[in-house]
């Protein structure tokens, strides 16, 4: 399983348009990029590949990347960095299965496998399947798994990408506070690879209206607000599901600059091989932007 991270930042990336703080300006300077979320898996046995979640930052992402364009996808929730790119399939994609969940969300009175089906009719080249939770579905000779994780208001999911040749296991967990519910954190647990979202630091919840959420022994919040995790937070979830290598993605320009590019923060471009006996890093990208 070969896993590219094509975008690896929050809803406004990083750097962010129009913004001239010192974390935007030397990410410009050094050529960091950290775009709207969005993961590329690839079946090494059978060549094909599935994108999870279609960011708006899609076309520059498969142009500035070297890897094809997927042959399914998956869509965690029907927040518009993790959907808009969908349009994208528009005289690209032939036939571009798009893998959703079918639990109805009180907030909008239908699943995320609705919306999409809805908000991109007009794409025929688009088929939307209905994803139970919990229930793992083959797609492109790899396991998906969607599991339910805590991004109030709407429902959102993590996923389970396992290949059942090797039993090399990846786990996202897409956009969500700490309160992972413990099903979903049983299901996540043990992966080679796991990518978290990790938005921000702990500190910088003193400047949230509501300030932090599941906070740990010492007071330190694991929850910037009510929706996403700090980067305390989802190195303890990682702790908690025993993950082999962690990354944190979804991450924010608000990081302070001496902080931003530091591990295990992720940028674009990173890539990953699971074989099954463990996690090895295919591109130098890290290396180049520390040598910088």
């Amino acid at each position: 399983m070969l896993v590219t991270l094509l975008g690896t930042g929050d809803t406004t990336g990083t750097p962010t348009v129009g913004c001239d703080c010192d974390t935007c300006q030397a990410a410009r300077e050094q050529g960091i990029d950290r775009s709207r979320f969005s993961v590329h898996v690839e079946n090494e046995h059978t060549g094909e590949s599935i994108l999870v979640d279609l960011s708006p930052d899609f076309r520059h992402q498969f142009l500035d990347h070297d890897v094809d364009l997927p042959d399914a996808a998956v869509i965690t929730h029907i927040h518009f960095d993790h959907i808009d790119g969908l349009g994208n399939a528009y005289r690209v994609f032939d036939d571009l299965p798009v893998y959703a969940a079918d639990e109805v969300d009180p907030q909008t009175g239908e699943s995320v496998a609705d919306t999409v089906r809805e908000k991109y009719d007009y794409l025929d080249t688009v088929t939307v399947h209905d994803v139970a939770p919990f229930e793992p579905v083959c797609v492109c000779g790899l396991e998906l798994t969607l599991v339910p994780v805590d991004h109030p208001p709407l429902v959102c999911y993590g996923l389970v990408i396992e290949d059942p040749e090797t039993g090399a296991k990846l786990s996202l967990s897409g956009d969500t506070s700490y309160d992972v519910p413990d099903a979903s954190r049983e299901r996540l647990s043990d992966p080679d690879l796991f990518l978290a979202d990790g938005i921000v630091p702990a500190s910088l919840c003193a400047s949230h209206p509501i300030g932090g959420a599941n906070h740990d022994a010492d007071g330190v919040p694991r929850t910037f607000g009510s929706k996403h995790m700090t980067r305390e937070g989802a190195l303890a979830l990682a702790a908690d599901l025993d993950a082999d290598t962690t990354r944190l993605v979804h991450t924010a320009h608000y990081y302070p600059v001496e902080e931003a590019f530091e591990e295990p923060l992720a940028v674009d471009g990173e890539q990953y091989r699971l074989d099954g006996n463990g996690v090895s890093r295919v591109d130098t990208r890290r290396d180049t932007v520390g040598s910088r």
